[in-house]
C-alpha cells in the first residue's frame, strides 16, 4: 500500500511535566497518531496533520521540552506496510470499543432500561465520526460499527404498521454475482451458504468495500445494501425473511447466527460461537477471501445436516 511520505514527531518533556505529558498523549490519540517509540509518533503526511504536529511541537516547547518534526519518505527498519498495519490495528480497536458500547445500548433498550436512546445514539455517532476522521487507511471495521449505528437508528424510527417489505421470488435471483466485504465472518459465511442453498444455487461471490464500483452485483452484509442488517436482524435473518424461507433447520440456524454475530443473547443459542471463533482464526492466516468463505459455507452445510436429523 503506497502512502507517499510520513510525518515523524520526536519530543522530550521534563520529568515533572506529568500534566503536559497526559495532555499531549490525549491529543496524539485524538489525531490518530501511532507510537513508534516512547517519544516518537507518526502520521501520514498531509497539510492537516503537518499543522497538527506543528501545533503540538509549539506546546511541547512552551512546556520546557524539545520537539523535532521530520518529513520522511520511509523509516529505517519499518516498512510502509507495517506502519499502515499499525494504523489499521489502532482504528480497528477503537471501532471494536464503539461496537461494544453500541451493543450495550441495544441491550438496555430491549430491556426497557434506556429512556434516552436518541442521546446515546448521538454520542455513539459523534465518536464514530471522530474515528472516521483519523481512519487514514479505511479500516473494514468501520462497516460493522456503521451498521450497528443504523440498527440503533432504526429503533428510533416510527414503527410501520405493515408486516414488512414484500417477499421476494428466488427465481429472479438465479446466476447472480453477489458482493460482500473481504475477510468474511460468521454472518457473511452463513448468508453465502443460505444464498447457495435456497436462493441462487449458481451464485458467484466476489469481495470489495464499495458496491458502487461493482455495478451489476448484489451486495450483502454491506452498508446500505438491501440484504444487510435490518432492525434487530442480522443479514442471515434478513435473507430468510425476504425470501420467505420456512425450513425448520434454517430457523434454528438463524437464531444461532444472530447470537454469534450480534452478541446480544437474544435467543440464548451458543452453537455458532465456535464456528465464529474458527472463522476468526482462519481469517488471520494467509487464506484468501474465497477460501475463507468456502470453508465457512462447508461449516454451515454440516450444521444444517445435523439439525435436519
Amino acid at each position: 500500500m503506497k502512502t507517499g511520505s510520513w510525518l515523524l514527531l520526536l519530543y522530550g518533556l521534563p520529568t515533572k511535566r506529568n500534566a503536559e505529558r497526559v495532555s499531549l498523549w490525549r491529543k496524539l490519540k485524538k489525531f490518530g497518531a501511532v507510537q513508534l517509540k516512547s517519544s516518537a509518533y507518526v502520521l501520514p503526511d498531509n497539510p492537516v496533520n503537518y499543522e497538527r504536529f506543528q501545533w503540538l511541537s509549539k506546546q511541547i516547547q512552551d512546556a520546557g521540552g524539545g520537539a523535532t518534526l521530520i518529513r520522511v519518505a520511509q523509516i529505517e527498519g519499518m516498512p510502509d506496510e507495517r506502519i499502515v498495519q499499525m494504523f489499521m490495528e489502532a482504528r480497528a480497536e477503537e471501532y471494536k470499543e464503539l461496537v461494544a458500547a453500541g451493543r450495550e445500548v441495544l441491550i438496555r433498550s430491549k430491556k426497557g432500561k434506556s429512556q434516552t436512546l436518541a442521546g446515546e445514539l448521538e454520542k455513539l455517532q459523534r465518536r464514530f465520526d471522530e474515528i472516521r476522521e483519523v481512519d487514514y487507511f479505511k479500516s473494514p471495521s468501520a462497516h460493522d460499527a456503521h451498521m450497528l449505528l443504523q440498527q440503533i437508528g432504526e429503533r428510533l424510527a416510527p414503527k410501520d404498521a405493515a408486516a414488512g417489505p414484500p417477499k421476494l421470488d428466488a427465481a429472479r435471483f438465479k446466476g447472480k454475482i453477489w458482493l460482500t466485504r473481504p475477510r468474511p465472518g460468521i454472518d457473511r459465511a452463513a448468508s453465502a451458504w443460505l444464498i447457495q442453498k435456497f436462493i441462487d444455487p449458481k451464485a458467484r461471490f466476489i469481495f470489495g468495500a464499495q458496491p458502487a464500483k461493482r455495478g451489476g452485483t448484489l451486495p450483502f452484509d454491506m452498508l446500505d445494501a438491501e440484504f444487510s442488517h435490518r432492525g434487530d436482524d442480522c443479514t442471515f435473518e434478513t435473507l430468510v425473511k425476504r425470501f420467505g424461507i420456512t425450513d425448520r433447520a434454517v430457523s434454528q440456524m438463524a437464531e444461532m447466527v444472530h447470537d454469534a454475530d450480534l452478541e446480544d443473547g437474544k435467543f440464548r443459542r451458543g452453537e455458532c460461537i465456535g464456528i465464529n471463533a474458527v472463522l476468526s482464526g482462519w481469517a488471520r492466516t494467509g487464506m484468501s477471501d474465497a477460501e475463507l468463505l468456502a470453508k465457512g459455507v462447508e461449516c454451515f452445510e454440516g450444521l444444517y445436516e445435523s439439525l435436519r436429523k
